[in-house]
């Protein structure tokens, strides 16, 4: 076979190119996508809401993300994958600049949607560009490198966006995050290796198109991967959405720009994430998939604890559970489906996202009548489901 057939090989200019640029669309993408999240005691001060309304400004984003990605994977589909990623990434850090000036709660919340729509493009496209163009014995790895660059660009867009806006307010923040995300478009644009291995899909109807996406939902084994992501994602959103909350308040009383370094807990993903898939290639899937969700279980209670520091490292241990599982989920969604890659990976995302935009908005709910130890019963419901499905619909199918 040419190499051309294989793909990039692991360690090649082309491989190493590819994921620096994807490692960029990652910052663009996930820097804007969770900005406000650091700045959310802010935002509820300012536009006099509470916790779980505030946390719509980010639902809303996921929410828009989640509803656009299968559609985005049949632009990708026709287009090309890199053109369509090109296009999503750059709407998107316009949306963003508008979004953080919007004058009224309603009017940040649709423009906020929008920009979510926008950015659906690089996560819809991005596996399935990177199976297509790595050889099949690199693509756990690159999945995993892949997801570790997202960590970076949620932690930048947490990190950069809190310690702003505790100096000049959460507006700026955010504009300044979606500026940084502008420098990492065109990053991506300059570094990303042309597609040489896609072939376009033309004169497919809508019917057709439907059918693409209903195969992959006749695997049980998809299923359950699409349903792990739901309930994980949803679950690890809720815990960073409303854990700033607890901080401000006694007895921590954290300030602003503190509560924006918790988000630093995603370097724990960064080192993850890769990790995963270099196991995932010698035990499987499915076990270490198993054993990160564990992992994340592990992470969540320890957050019970009193001491800030157990709190923390609690943090810690559930964000590397995260990113791994996520990593070899998504991997696997991408790989195992072979008629509809594209659709199978949009499938993912909308059921990943979708859980970011419900269950990580429902967790404000049991943080308003309970307090964190509601949010903590909630996450934990949502990751021993996630076990059961792993257990009944995927194991080593």
């Amino acid at each position: 076979m040419t190499h051309r057939e294989h793909g990039h090989a692991r360690g090649s200019a082309a491989y190493r190119r590819l994921l620096a640029a994807l490692l960029c669309a990652g910052v663009a993408t996930f820097a804007q996508l969770y900005s406000p999240q650091g700045v959310l005691p802010q935002i509820a001060a300012d536009l006099g809401t509470t916790a779980d309304r505030a946390a719509l400004t980010v639902s809303a984003a996921t929410l828009g993300l989640a509803l656009a990605v299968v559609p985005w994977s049949f632009v990708g589909d026709r287009f090309g994958r890199l053109r369509s990623m090109v296009v999503a990434v750059v709407g998107a850090t316009v949306l963003g600049l508008v979004s953080a000036w919007a004058p009224t709660f309603e009017a940040v919340l649709v423009l906020r949607f929008l920009e979510g729509a926008a950015l659906g493009g690089v996560p819809a496209l991005a596996m399935a560009y990177l199976n297509e163009e790595v050889h099949e014995r690199s693509a756990a790895v690159a999945a995993g490198w892949f997801v570790g660059g997202t960590t970076i660009g949620g932690l930048l867009g947490r990190v950069v966006a809190t310690p702003v806006a505790d100096v000049t307010s959460w507006r700026v923040g955010m504009t300044t995050v979606s500026a940084m995300a502008a420098l990492a478009a065109v990053a991506f644009v300059v570094l990303a290796p042309r597609e040489r291995r896609f072939v376009a899909v033309r004169g497919v109807g809508v019917l057709a198109q439907t059918r693409r996406v209903l195969v992959n939902l006749q695997d049980r084994a998809l299923v359950g991967l699409y349903l792990s992501a739901f309930l994980l994602m949803g679950g690890f959103v809720a815990v960073y959405n409303y854990l700033g909350f607890r901080l401000v308040q006694a007895p921590y009383l954290l300030p602003g720009w503190a509560v924006g370094l918790i988000f630093l807990a995603y370097l724990a993903g960064t080192v993850s994430a890769p990790r995963a898939g270099e196991l995932a290639a010698r035990h499987g899937r499915y076990a270490v998939l198993v054993a990160s969700v564990l992992v994340m279980i592990a992470g969540l209670l320890l957050t019970l604890a009193g001491p800030l520091w157990l709190v923390l490292t609690g943090l810690l241990v559930l964000t590397g559970g995260f990113f791994g599982a996520h990593s070899i989920a998504s991997g696997w969604a991408g790989a195992r489906a072979v008629t509809a890659r594209g659709q199978s990976t949009g499938l993912y995302n909308l059921a990943y996202y979708g859980g970011s935009s419900v269950l990580g908005w429902a967790g404000g709910l049991a943080y308003e009548a309970v307090g964190w130890g509601g949010v903590v019963a909630f996450v934990a419901a949502a990751a021993t489901a996630t076990l059961v499905v792993q257990h009944v619909l995927v194991r080593e199918r």
